[in-house]
């Protein structure tokens, strides 16, 4: 009970100092070493756990402190205190409050332990069990102090009472009301809170196995209208009596949370006991079909009272997850309980952060069965971000998880679209919550490219550490994100997504560092898309040229614009793709031929910006190629080529690059010129056929390919081409 000397103890544990905590666990030490596990070293270890749980800030514990409080958990020494445990509750329970402490000891023996017990303590455990949920007093319990002589009146127990206050008339359970309680009401309590352990430890056998589906329907309701009456049940086995008396005291506890409680805490106990009560029906059933049919109804009336209230809402999650494990096998449709829970929730309680944690987490563990049948959780995918985008960094790990099982063909792009507002919908999130009149974030998707362009903007000012949070996980999202998808993606989605990349890159929420991250990740994954469908070059020419044709793409994108100008220069060939034509690579030469000269040409009015060289050789490169395929080009580019060295040797460009740089565009420049001197050799070594840029043609002295590539080297003196970007 809370009182004053309590409240005396926490501020005396909180303020406890670091030195002192030092001095306090080494002569707790000191027990421990010694073999000492009297009532002083249990005094101090309580004492312990008081001082490091009283104040919200962790206290750091030294390690090999730490190490030996653990050397406490041998198995031997557990299986040594069940075995003791057992023995006293295999007898009669001693008197007083000694009994209490017995069923949290077998908790944690049965959690590090479960083999150490055996079927007949197992069994004779499970009547004590039934005894215990069923069969407590519906009498209060007698004070410490009872009274005097001249009070009797306070010797006479009244009898326990209800939530709502009315006088209970039916068994006792956790959510019986009472000022003092027995101790079999202890044990009462108690017994349902190990409940659901017991039963996945010890519930099952062979006959019922949590995936047993041996029993026809027609046996399963003969047990069940057998098992309802009392004085059958008796003649049950331990394990199915128990069940039974265990379903028995779950609905119970279900018609107790259909009253009005009188008090704020009894009605918080009342939705965290629905929650435990549905999970145990939900473990009896995979134990045993037939109690399946007498959930059902009990169940779906639950949760018509309960969806309108938002307080509830973490009760909807073991309500789906019974409807999950059993609506196939009662054959009924479960569509309403899932969509209610996929829209509403996530809608209305994103700031939530443990029903966001345990609605993620009831995501987690039922992937398989949402991939197999629920395609309502796909559909809702914008909805589950939500929870996302307000609670990251904290979800980030199971959304890595949950990714894979959202991303579809069907659901790639709008998730690609997603990942990269997130930021800009936990800003929206963050004004919805303030005022739930402003625009809801539902209205931001949809078509998303397109319509957050002026919420962006809107909401561009509010990047507070939420936003920052929250944008510091998407790179890790995308990166995964492409991961999965190019293992699908067929040419038609692969277009999409590049496309969406280069309309994106100018549509970014504007938070610090988070454009660069985006543009690295995003850079980074276009050669594998177009390695895996090259064609995409050709059919996505026209915004390639775009794209590659703005010079303050190369200023503020320099990773993408990289990449897609190597990409041209890779793979705007007839090889890859027969409508490729001459014209075609004019035309990718002439903006990328533009573009070198805008970079490159002498402003002696004007102050020159410095472009890194690995820009202008990856344009030089991607020229060369693009002339050996249209041999006509090649005296256009072999000039530019030859230019480039008044150009690095400029004092302007002196004063701005370092000899290093300097070097590296005239090698490349040199390079490339000599090359282009013999077009069949350029086009050999510039634009390789598949057979040629096979591994074997490397390994085989026998082919031309050696030759040739040693006739290259000393053509050009030793260097190389680069065929990638850098």
């Amino acid at each position: 009970m809370y009182t004053a000397g309590t409240e005396s103890f926490l501020r005396q544990a909180r303020e406890i100092q670091d030195e002192e905590l030092k001095k306090f666990t080494a002569r707790i030490s000191g027990f421990l070493q010694n073999h000492d596990l009297g009532n002083e070293t249990v005094d101090c270890l309580q004492r312990l756990f008081l001082i490091v749980s009283a104040t919200k800030y962790g206290r750091k514990l030294d390690s090999k402190f730490v190490g030996l409080l653990q050397t406490g958990n041998k198995m031997g020494d557990i299986e040594a205190v069940g075995q003791r445990v057992v023995k006293i509750l295999e007898g009669r329970l001693p008197e007083g409050p000694n009994a209490r402490h017995l069923l949290p000891l077998l908790s944690k023996v049965i959690s590090f332990a479960p083999a150490s017990l055996n079927e007949d303590q197992i069994n004779l455990l499970s009547k004590r069990m039934v005894d215990w949920l069923r069969y407590a007093s519906v009498q209060q319990g007698l004070p410490q102090s009872s009274g005097s002589f001249f009070n009797p009146r306070a010797r006479q127990p009244g009898p326990i009472a209800e939530v709502d206050g009315t006088v209970a008339t039916d068994f006792f359970t956790v959510l019986s009301v009472g000022q003092y309680y027995t101790e079999d009401q202890w044990l009462n309590m108690q017994a349902f809170s190990m409940l659901r352990k017991w039963l996945l430890c010890y519930g099952s056998d062979g006959a019922t196995s949590p995936n047993s589906d041996d029993k026809s329907e027609v046996d399963g309701s003969v047990v069940s209208m057998v098992s309802v009456t009392s004085s059958s049940s008796r003649l049950l086995p331990p394990k199915e009596r128990l069940r039974e008396k265990a379903f028995e005291y779950c609905q119970r506890l279900i018609e107790q949370c259909n009253r009005r409680a009188l008090k704020k805490t009894d009605a918080e106990l009342q939705k965290a006991c629905l929650t435990e009560a549905i999970t145990v029906m939900d473990i009896i059933c995979r134990q045993d079909s037939s109690y399946v049919y007498r959930s059902l109804s009990c169940l779906k009336n639950l949760h018509s009272q309960i969806s309108g209230d938002l307080s509830c809402a973490r009760v909807l999650l073991p309500i789906a997850q019974f409807f999950l494990n059993h609506s196939e096998t009662a054959a009924v449709d479960s569509e309403a309980v899932y969509k209610h829970l996929f829209t509403k929730v996530p809608a209305q309680l994103f700031h939530n952060p443990m029903l966001a944690y345990e609605f993620i987490q009831f995501c987690r563990l039922n992937l398989s069965l949402f991939t197999e049948s629920v395609s309502i959780f796909r559909q809702n995918s914008p909805n589950l971000f939500k929870f996302l985008a307000w609670n990251s960094p904290a979800l980030v790990a199971e959304y890595m998880d949950i990714l894979p099982v959202l991303l579809g063909p069907d659901t790639a792009l709008e998730i690609f679209h997603l990942l990269l507002d997130l930021p800009c919908v936990t800003a929206a999130l963050d004004v919805q919550l303030s005022s739930w009149d402003a625009p809801k974030a539902d209205s931001f998707f949809g078509d998303i490219a397109n319509r957050l362009i002026p919420v962006r903007q809107l909401l561009g000012s509010m990047a507070n550490s939420r936003v920052m949070q929250c944008a510091e996980s998407v790179p890790v999202l995308l990166q995964l994100f492409f991961g999965i998808v190019t293992k699908f993606a067929d040419r038609s989605l692969a277009n999409k997504l590049v496309l969406a990349v280069l309309e994106r890159s100018d549509q970014l929420y504007q938070v610090p560092g988070f454009k660069a991250e985006v543009y690295r990740v995003m850079s980074s994954q276009l050669p594998v898309i177009c390695k895996l469908h090259p064609s995409l070059v050709v059919e996505l020419s026209k915004p390639l040229l775009e794209f590659s044709g703005t010079v303050t793409n190369i200023q503020n994108k320099e990773d993408i614009f990289t990449h897609v100008v190597w990409a041209i220069g890779e793979y705007a060939s007839v090889f890859h793709d027969k409508r490729c034509t001459a014209e075609q690579i004019n035309k990718f030469f002439e903006v990328l031929e533009a573009m070198l000269f805008e970079i490159t040409q002498l402003r002696p009015s004007a102050s020159v910006p410095k472009y890194s060289p690995r820009v202008i050789a990856v344009l030089m490169t991607a020229l060369a190629k693009l002339a050996s395929r249209s041999q006509d080009l090649i005296p256009r580019v072999s000039l530019f080529l030859s230019k480039l060295r008044t150009f690095v040797q400029s004092p302007a460009i002196s004063s701005t690059y370092s000899a290093e740089d300097a070097e590296v565009i005239l090698t490349r420049a040199t390079e490339l010129m000599n090359l282009l001197k013999m077009p069949s050799v350029a086009q050999f070594v510039l634009t390789p056929s598949a057979e040629v840029s096979s591994p074997r043609f490397h390994q085989d002295v026998h082919t031309s390919l050696p030759l040739a590539m040693k006739t290259t080297s000393r053509m050009l003196g030793g260097g190389g081409t680069g065929s990638v970007p850098g």
